[in-house]
């Protein structure tokens, strides 16, 4: 019995402090107006020069936005997109474009 409440409460733990992690997808989908002029409405670029959102890991996302707003990685098209972003807006990008799927 102790060992299942233990279980339990761990658990609860975990999950709660998971999804505090978690962005917001419809927070991201307001967010992303200014993304889709080059990555598309639905996260599918036209252009072969922009690479698809749609479907991107999350965690994935979040690197690569904090790698640009960083400086990290560096395009002189993302520098000034990036630049505003708060955390909370990456997270919520990111929970947005990996709910997408890809085409």
């Amino acid at each position: 019995m102790i060992n299942t409440v233990k279980y339990l409460s761990v658990s609860l733990i975990l999950l709660l402090s998971i999804s505090s992690f978690a962005g917001d997808i419809a927070k991201g989908k307001a967010k992303s107006a200014v993304c889709a002029a080059c990555h598309g409405p639905a996260g599918i670029s036209a252009s072969p020069i922009w690479p698809n959102l749609a479907g991107q890991k999350e965690q994935y996302l979040i690197k690569q936005i904090k790698a640009f707003k960083a400086g990290i990685r560096k395009d002189p098209s993302m520098a000034p997109m990036v630049a505003p972003l708060t955390e909370e807006d990456i997270k919520n990008l990111a929970a947005y474009y990996s709910s997408l799927k890809c085409q």
